[in-house]
């Protein structure tokens, strides 16, 4: 690496914000002799733009001895930033590898066929006449003989070991807070019926009930398992031809003797540092997981020994020294460039609207406070689109019913886990001012502008004590771990709205423990968030009047209502008719979605209602 070239390797015409300095301090960190930096850049820094700075300092294959390695790895947890980053005009020369499951085959009758099904995969001998275009290859190809190839972190963990994508000079973790959670994770071993494809062949013990150390019992019944799976995986191995059912019970199989071999070697090892936990609490017969807790080993295999370099970059990073610890790191040899905000902090307010506490004995209280809440805080953003951040589908399914006897469903759009991408992106092309009631949606979520005015966190949210991991963690007293990861979700929902200097959005607070979390965590809080935190107040709302709340929009769930464009020409014309339609419109829905009656619950009900009786459902797919 060469870390002089790091400034002029800039890809965009010229510097915003603290763009420049900051990479003039990551050359220099890198150049004190620094072979992993740590990048603090909060939302808006270009994130990306400054990972392509940092990757054209790679050592050149022209300037490179044989033996050493070249080029530079760019990756990601999140599939959305990788999507964002292969959009990106500015980084054309990232080239972008996934998974075969996202690649359609090309031969004929196959086009509908996943590479990781196609006949390649399930004929012994398969000589493919096409390979060579095979969308699949020919992106691994490419990226494998780029100087940056780029690929989730998924990917990139599980190409480990490969002789395409081997060790290079330089390797950029984008978003890399969470890099220890995303490898406990990966290293987890889940023993359930629906990823243990011969689980009704095995008698599954109570793996507690021999030796009452769980793990060790756990280690016992994964290395019986993996004799069995290996003798089913060569079964089919020694078929001639495998059906695309077949084919994905192999790849099964061999992905979970490489997870129970880990996993048993690496109990099994004096030396590694991993501590192992186990759950199985429906007892024997039942499901049983198997969780790593401090996978440095895991990470060194996987991340450290595939670069040279390394630069992580994340807006929440929050506390250098327990996050070098976490993924293995030693913190006197990893540097720390912090860059500065540079989003007016008026631009960005938390306000205080707390209703009461979330916490499971208290939700009966303060939900139905909570709704009421929203209701009057879609009044005061009557023309601005929202986003509740519900922590759990627990929380949504009870505030949509909540909001639905208000008598507001017309403006809320709930989504699933089948349907959260669809949902996301028709609340994003909606022109109306909708809400959105989601889940597990704080991270790599472009809110930019209008998309987004306003949000409401409704839960501190505190990582789940049931989790043996962090059950083990708490009686180990890690309480500042269990509240710096509750902070850090909360310094990333609220990035969501606000994308740039001249962007604006509301963050309201409406549970008491995300204040006091404010205070457990001070010493984690960065300076630029400190401020946000220093700023909050109190707002002045309107009443929970649902007319008022849904004066933006037409909320009748009638088909063949008035399309968009009709909405946006009424609200425009300024004239009476519009006036007296959108006032019709709120009163019959308003009337509609109370308790009673069988009128759809919430936009996205409505909308799947109007497609299946309208006459081109068939079309759409939904007869």
């Amino acid at each position: 690496m060469d870390p002089a070239r790091i400034p002029d390797s800039f890809p965009a015409p010229s510097f915003r914000g603290n763009q420049e300095r900051a990479l003039a301090e990551i050359r220099d960190a890198f150049a004190a002799g620094n072979d992993v930096v740590l990048v603090r850049a909060p939302t808006g820094s270009g994130k990306s733009l400054l990972a392509r700075s940092i990757m054209g300092a790679a050592r050149t294959v022209e300037a490179a001895d044989p033996a050493q390695p070249t080029g530079a790895y760019y990756t990601t947890p999140q599939v959305s930033q990788l999507d964002d980053v292969e959009a990106d005009d500015l980084l054309d020369d990232f080239r972008v590898i996934r998974g075969k499951n996202n690649y359609d085959c090309i031969l004929p009758g196959e086009h509908d066929t996943p590479v990781d099904q196609a006949p390649c995969v399930r004929k012994k001998g398969f000589d493919c006449t096409v390979r060579h275009r095979c969308p699949y290859f020919s992106d691994r190809a490419i990226a494998s003989n780029q100087p940056i190839a780029a690929m989730t972190l998924a990917y990139f963990m599980q190409t480990a070991g490969s002789d395409v994508f081997r060790m290079r000079d330089v390797v950029v973790v984008d978003e890399a807070h969470g890099l220890a959670e995303w490898a406990e994770m990966y290293a987890a071993v889940e023993l359930t019926p629906r990823r243990v494809p011969i689980w009704d062949e095995v008698d599954v013990p109570d793996v507690t009930a021999a030796t009452g150390d769980p793990v060790e019992g756990a280690v016992r019944f994964a290395e019986q398992l993996l004799e069995r799976c290996e003798a089913e995986k060569d079964q089919l191995l020694a078929k001639p031809e495998l059906t695309p059912e077949e084919a994905a019970r192999r790849d099964r199989l061999q992905e979970l003797i490489s997870e129970l071999s880990y996993f048993a070697e690496d109990y099994r090892d004096a030396q590694s540092p991993t501590t192992w936990v186990v759950d199985q609490p429906d007892g024997a017969g039942g499901s049983i997981t198997i969780k790593p807790l401090d996978p440095a080993k895991y990470l060194q295999h996987t991340v450290w020994d595939r670069g040279s370099k390394f630069a992580l970059l994340s807006a929440t990073i929050l506390n250098k020294e327990a996050f070098c610890r976490g993924v293995g790191l030693d913190p006197e040899k990893v540097a720390l460039v912090e860059v500065g905000h540079t989003f007016p902090v008026e631009n960005r307010p938390l306000y205080d609207v707390t209703q009461g506490k979330m916490t499971y004995e208290h939700r009966d209280e303060t939900l139905p406070k909570i709704a009421d809440l929203i209701v009057r805080l879609m009044a005061k953003h009557s023309e601005e689109k929202g986003l509740i951040h519900c922590h759990s589908y627990a929380i949504q399914e009870r505030l949509a019913d909540r909001l639905a006897k208000l008598g507001v469903a017309g403006r809320v759009r709930v989504h699933d886990r089948e349907n959260r991408d669809a949902q996301l992106e028709a609340w994003k092309a909606s022109d109306e001012p909708e809400l959105f009631l989601s889940v597990k949606m704080e991270e790599a979520l472009n809110l930019e502008d209008d998309l987004c005015r306003w949000q409401v966190l409704c839960k501190a949210p505190y990582l789940n004590t049931n989790d043996s991991r962090v059950e083990q963690r708490l009686e180990e007293g890690q309480w500042a771990w269990y509240y710096r990861a509750a902070l850090r979700t909360v310094i990333q929902a609220c990035g969501r709205v606000v994308r740039s200097p001249e962007d604006y959005g509301a963050t309201y607070l409406a549970d008491d423990s995300l204040l006091e979390l404010f205070d457990r965590a001070s010493t984690d809080i960065p300076d630029w968030f400190q401020d946000q935190v220093d700023r909050i107040s109190r707002p002045k709302l309107p009443e929970a009047d649902p007319a008022a709340a849904l004066a933006g929009v037409d909320a009748s769930p009638t088909v063949g209502s008035t399309g968009s464009s009709g909405r946006s020409e009424r609200r425009n014309s300024g004239s009476s008719t519009g006036a007296a339609s959108r006032s019709s419109s709120r009163s019959s829905t308003t009337s509609s979605s109370g308790a009673g009656g069988d009128s759809p619950a919430n936009k996205t009900e409505a909308e799947a209602e109007k497609r299946e009786n309208h006459p081109l459902s068939d079309v759409w797919g939904d007869g």
